[in-house]
C-alpha cells in the first residue's frame, strides 16, 4: 500500500533552505561579515531553485510512503 502525506510549512521549508546555505557560508572563514551575507543571499536563491522540483508554491511537500517496500520518497511537484 502506498500512502501520500503532504505538508504545508513555509516557514519550515524555507527557514530549512536559508539554514543550509548559513551553513555552508560559515564554514568559509576567510570572508567578511558582509561577504557572507551576500554570499549566504546567493547560495539561498540557489537551493530555492534546486528544490523547486520538489515544493510547490514554496511551502508544498508530498511524501509517498510505500508500506510493502518500507520506502519513503518525495515526489515531484
Amino acid at each position: 500500500m502506498k500512502i501520500k502525506i503532504q505538508l504545508k510549512d513555509p516557514d519550515g521549508v524555507y527557514d530549512s533552505i536559508k539554514e543550509a546555505a548559513r551553513k555552508s557560508v560559515r564554514e568559509i572563514k576567510e570572508l567578511t561579515e558582509e561577504e557572507q551575507s551576500a554570499l549566504e543571499e546567493k547560495r539561498h536563491q540557489d537551493l530555492a531553485s534546486k528544490c523547486r522540483k520538489w515544493i510547490e508554491y514554496g511551502e508544498y511537500v508530498t511524501i509517498e510512503i510505500d508500506t510493502e517496500t518500507g520506502e519513503a520518497i518525495v515526489l515531484p511537484v
